[in-house]
């Protein structure tokens, strides 16, 4: 009960009881020589509080029952002035533009809220922020979609590799036609360009050379050659521990030796040993074949006649290496003999074929002689080295036929690891234990060097090596990917102390809530830029803010995206909820009230009438 009511309450009460003493004290003075009306006397006293209760009904009549409706709510380029939202319960976001006289709410989750009972929602413009999703599940809801925005409306793209790897950038573009699609390197050289195919979609690859934090861009051009937008491609380039690596070969070929040569160049560190035959070894020291020390190895790469050198014990032992989490890399040069078939099988490799060779054609991803694609091609190799630059006006090479193996692998958890051209398969893994097993049918990708092409050369190894050697300890945190400027991100497994570095260097303290699991926190990042996660004496964790005014097409397409996959899982119609509480209408009281007064002002007069004195 309200202040107020509770009041009127007891104001009713102290007249009820003045009433019925003014009632008991006419009672004992009546006039001598009348005689006393018991009756009359009773139906007075129970008239009063009657009365009162009437009157306090009359005042603040009863909560009645209530349906919740369904609430409107205008987002990001909704229309206000839409005549379907003319009779709606309408609330409006902070992304809605300005000039309705709707009630403004600072989230969905506060206007249902205000307005409990709700049993529909009705989103209209652009869908629902990331912030109000959650609030909104649950309920049945319906979004009038707008048309797909002009321009980039989806992304895929890595936010952290390695030094030395490549890196592919995947997305689609809508309403641009016979355009394309470029990315560029933080120079603004182009590493590779594009046009959209039919349905949008674009794949870009690039190389990243320098360990650092890099900001590489993606540019949609149109038909014309013109821009049309510029999205920022954050990338933080790593320079992990060098893998470890042990090589053995039964034969020195021009494939290994340009396959050391890169490993030399990449900074990987290389154990090789080659049987030259007649008893001699070339390369580093022996080492002995077992669990233990192979274990101080990540990856191991053998060709079939390595293989055949070793024994059963040696086997034995490399099988437990690899369950032990060891990557090993065969790579088939000829044909592989019936025991290494057996032992692939084991492993979840079923060979078939392999004892010839056939041609082996690469997508060819730059026309030699094409106008533009030299300068393209000399951004993504690069400048060369000291003792073998190249030019940039260099002419486009095209990529030479290879050689591989006309082997066939399968297994039930066979993945590939490159295709040619045709989609035949160079390369497939498995895994086994903690560990992978590869192999590799591809037996001249040295060719590519020949041809210039060391990018295409470095990319396949490293993307080979990178899949089956032992996997590296990931950051302890990994802060969300994209964040954006004055939007809320939410980091977990944090230490007391953790601190948040902006771009000017000013520290902000995380504050973990404990009432949440995983040891989070919330920011509200003010800048756009790299910033910081600082914990203890770990190193900084660096991660991009993406500015408020850039992506805004994607960023656009993926609100309406996300609100539509809201809308199609979302209940038909939500289960029965009482709406706010009202009070019901207080005209039956009041006649009630005025009906009953009535009867006792005629019921007093009537007495009155027959010559009683009070």
């Amino acid at each position: 009960m309200s202040g107020p009511a509770l009041a009127c309450a007891l104001l009713l009460a102290l007249a009820t009881v003045l009433s019925w003493a003014r009632l008991l004290h006419w009672q004992r003075h009546r006039a001598a020589g009348q005689p006393p009306r018991r009756g009359r006397l009773a139906v007075l006293l129970l008239a009063q509080p009657l009365a009162a209760g009437l009157l306090y009904l009359v005042l603040f009549p009863p909560h009645a029952a209530t349906q919740g409706g369904r609430l409107t709510v205008l987002t990001a380029g909704a229309e206000t002035t839409a005549p379907a939202i003319a009779s709606e319960t309408l609330v409006v976001l902070p992304e809605a533009a300005a000039g309705s006289d709707a009630e403004r709410v600072p989230d969905l989750a506060t206007a249902l809220r205000r307005h409990p009972g709700t049993q529909a929602l009705q989103v209209l413009g652009g869908g629902l922020e990331a912030r109000d999703r959650d609030a909104a599940r649950g309920l049945p809801l319906e979004f009038a979609a707008p048309p797909e925005p002009v321009g980039l409306v989806e992304l895929d793209a890595p936010f952290r590799v390695g030094r030395g790897d490549a890196f592919a950038v995947r997305g689609r573009v809508h309403g641009i036609e016979g355009g394309s699609i470029e990315l560029l390197d933080p120079a603004g050289q182009v590493l590779d360009r594009q046009p959209p195919g039919e349905d949008g979609r674009f794949h870009l690859a690039g190389t990243a050379r320098v360990a650092g934090l890099a900001d590489y861009a993606l540019r949609v051009l149109d038909a014309r050659g013109q821009p049309h937008e510029r999205l920022p491609l954050p990338l933080q380039v790593t320079d992990p521990a060098p893998l470890r690596v042990l090589v053995l070969a039964g034969a020195p070929n021009p494939e290994l030796k340009y396959l050391r040569r890169w490993a030399v160049d990449a900074g990987l560190d290389l154990h090789a040993r080659i049987d030259a035959g007649a008893g001699i070894d070339l390369g580093d020291g022996p080492v002995a074949m077992d669990a233990a020390s192979l274990g101080r190895f990540d990856l191991l790469v053998l060709d079939e006649r390595a293989w055949s050198s070793l024994s059963s014990a040696q086997r034995r032992g490399l099988d437990e290496a690899v369950a032990a989490g060891l990557g090993l890399l065969l790579r088939a040069t000829g044909p592989l003999p019936a025991d290494l078939r057996r032992q692939l099988q084991a492993w979840g490799l079923h060979a078939s074929a392999g004892d010839a060779a056939v041609e082996a054609v690469l997508d060819e991803d730059f026309g030699a002689g094409e106008d533009g694609r030299a300068a393209t091609l000399h951004a993504r190799i690069g400048p060369g080295t000291a003792d073998a630059p190249r030019s940039a006006d260099a002419p486009a090479t095209a990529l030479p036929a290879l050689q591989r193996r006309d082997l066939r692998i399968d297994g039930d958890a066979v993945l590939p690891l490159a295709r040619d051209g045709k989609g035949q398969a160079l390369a497939a893994w498995t895994a086994r234990g903690r560990g992978r097993v590869g192999v590799v049918g591809l037996a001249d990708s040295y060719r590519l060097v020949l041809a210039g092409r060391t990018d295409r050369h470095g990319e396949f190894w490293s993307h080979a090596f990178a899949t089956v050697a032992r996997g590296m300890h990931a950051p302890r945190v990994v802060p969300p990917s994209p964040a954006r400027q004055d939007e809320r991100l939410v980091l977990c497994g944090l230490d007391d102390g953790a601190r948040l570095l902006p771009p000017d260097g000013s520290p902000i303290p995380l504050v973990i809530d404990p009432a949440v699991p995983g040891a989070c926190a919330a920011a509200w990042p003010q800048q756009a830029g790299w910033h910081w996660l600082q914990q203890g004496d770990d190193p900084p964790v660096p991660f991009h803010v993406t500015a408020r005014d850039d992506g805004l097409v994607l960023q656009s397409a993926q609100r309406r995206e996300a609100t539509l996959r809201l809308a199609a899982q979302a209940p038909a119609a939500a289960p029965a909820a009482a709406g706010p509480p009202r009070r019901g209408p207080s005209w039956p009281w009041l006649l009630g009230w005025l009906l009953l007064v009535g009867a006792l002002w005629w019921f007093e007069r009537r007495k009155r009438a027959h010559g009683e004195v009070e």
